[in-house]
């Protein structure tokens, strides 16, 4: 019977917790506050939305996966994965449509946690995984190279290779500040926590001149994002160049509390969007669970449970909506920041939404100024860290079905889209492990000297393996009639009911020749599936009756 089980990570948490795991908390939410709010604009524009929409799913959404989460660290809001999906859903369905395919993923990832499915994403295999990550990290890139160039584009198509056509097409309105402001924010973003190793020549310089050392470690622990998003910002305003900012192109950002609004639902609308739930859905998983995995690789605290992971997700899948904000998941550089800044428990990723609740609420104006170049600096570095570059260069180490599963997902995801690409890489990968377990399934003739033919088996006798039993059907049909066959299943480790459909036609074949079949040495789980079809009674019943006749 299945029990629901509904319990927080953040009850644990607090089992014990002091004002010293507080202060870390503290400080590690303040630092994820302001690393998110650049982020959180920039996934929102780029993913043809109001700024506001991703600072508010960065709010409700990350307060909401980290009271109900099963991850001591994980910081939820709106992901760069998500950009390419929730363009292409705006683009083809509208935002209301949008909001109502994200409130019904929320109740499917509830479900899936409900229903313990949480650990089946790691059935996913990590070729498609990788596959579709750097598929998507080429969309994401692909996206702001308009904002880049400072191209004068009023509205980018979807589909990728209508993308490049439409850039190519608008190069004569190239934007020189634009692209220098672009360029010095990736660079910079690159080049920052490189000042700060403590091999670098800037670290050493700190390091000897009075006073500087402390300033150095202050730098150090300054987001890079920030620093350029300011810095960049400040230049931009000061020299008032010609570049296009989040207040020319939406006017202002709301500096209140987002108003609460039902969409439209309808079931006739819910019908129509199952595709794009199911996407939502799909991706919110397993980015949320890979995202807990890898904190759980990095940090020393308890693993998560994948569980309540989904049903926190769904939870604020199904409320961010009713704000106007986007599709959320766990994140992993906000995560990883949160660790690395000193984040002992959820209590840091409460304080990391309220952080940015109070920017938003007390600085909003200043957003106003951000050139678009500059977040698209900032998302040229989101996607060159989101994908794994060197697995193309590596690929030649691994299997042929594992070149197969990556290429070919990541070549879907771009030309077409996410689902297309984790449908037809999931099929694939079927098809491969079918095929590559049928191989391992064996038939070698034992020597006999009564001239009975006998038969072992090894590996699993299934359904993408029972043309192998064919030869022996064909030895059978050579045999005089009478003979008997032995099958020894010592080295059989299982057995399908394809696999016991292909012995029952063995046995019909050799009884047509007046012969028997015994099958020795079998397995539990082999012996099992053959009592309970009340085939090995049959095959005890003929081989009693020739002891009788004879």
């Amino acid at each position: 019977m299945l029990s629901f089980a509904f319990r927080p990570r953040l009850l644990d948490a607090l089992r014990g917790y002091d004002r010293a795991r507080f202060s870390r908390d503290l400080g590690a939410g303040l630092t994820v506050g302001i690393v998110a709010l650049p982020l959180a604009m920039a996934f929102a524009i780029a993913s043809g939305l109001k700024p506001e929409a991703g600072l508010w799913t960065a709010i409700i959404a990350g307060l909401a996966i980290s009271l109900f989460g099963g991850s001591s660290v994980q910081i939820g809001g709106p992901a760069g994965a998500f950009i390419v999906i929730v363009y292409g859903i705006v683009e083809r369905y509208g935002l209301a449509n949008l909001l109502i395919a994200t409130t019904c993923a929320g109740v499917l990832l509830f479900a899936m946690g409900l229903l313990r499915l949480g650990r089946l994403v790691r059935y996913v295999p990590v070729s498609i995984v990788i596959g579709f990550t750097n598929g998507i990290a080429v969309l994401i890139a692909a996206s702001q190279v308009k904002d880049w160039l400072g191209l004068s584009i009023p509205r980018m198509p979807a589909d990728f290779f209508a993308q490049l056509r439409t850039l190519a097409t608008h190069l004569d309105s190239f934007n020189p500040f634009a692209f220098v402001l672009g360029t010095a924010c990736f660079v910079g973003l690159f080049l920052w926590p490189r000042l700060w190793h403590s091999e670098s020549p800037v670290k050493k310089l700190a390091q000897q001149l009075p006073g500087m050392h402390e300033a150095s470690e202050v730098g150090a622990r300054i987001p890079g994002p920030i620093v350029a998003l300011v810095t960049l910002t400040a230049l931009a305003w000061y020299f008032r160049l010609p570049v296009e900012t989040i207040g020319t192109k939406f006017g202002s950002i709301p500096q209140g509390l987002p108003a609460f609004r039902l969409p439209d639902f309808s079931w006739d609308t819910v019908k129509q969007l199952v595709s794009p739930t199911l996407t939502i859905a799909a991706l919110g998983a397993i980015e949320s669970l890979l995202c807990a995995r890898v904190a759980d690789q990095v940090s020393n605290l308890p693993r998560h449970d994948p569980n309540q992971e989904l049903m926190a997700q769904g939870i604020a899948n199904f409320v961010v909506p009713f704000f106007g904000g986007m599709p959320a998941t766990g994140t992993i550089a906000r995560t990883v920041t949160n660790i690395r800044a000193g984040g002992t428990s959820p209590v840091a990723g409460v304080i990391h939404a309220v952080t940015l609740a109070v920017v938003v609420l007390a600085a909003g104006p200043l957003a106003l100024l951000v050139p678009l170049s500059v977040l698209a600096g900032i998302l040229f570095f989101v996607a060159w860290n989101m994908g794994e570059w060197r697995e193309f260069a590596h690929l030649k180490k691994y299997s042929t079905h594992y070149r197969l599963l990556m290429t070919g997902t990541f070549a879907l995801t771009v030309v077409f889209d996410l689902t297309v690409a984790v449908q037809v890489g999931l099929l694939a990968a079927c098809v491969l492990f079918i095929q590559k377990m049928s191989s391992l399934f064996s038939v070698a003739l034992a020597p006999t000297e009564d001239g009975t033919l006998r038969y072992d088996l090894y590996g699993s006798l299934f359904f993408g393996a029972t043309a192998k039993i064919d030869p022996i059907v064909q030895a059978v049909e050579s045999l005089p009639p009478g003979s008997s066959v032995v099958l020894d299943a010592l080295h059989l480790v299982h057995l399908d009911t394809s696999g016991l459909d292909a012995l029952r036609q063995l046995h019909k074949v050799i009884l047509l020749r007046q012969g028997s079949l015994a099958m020795e040495n079998l397995h539990e789980q082999p012996r099992e599936v053959i009592e309970r079809a009340g085939f090995l009674l049959e095959l005890e019943r003929h081989l009693a009756s020739e002891e009788v006749a004879a």
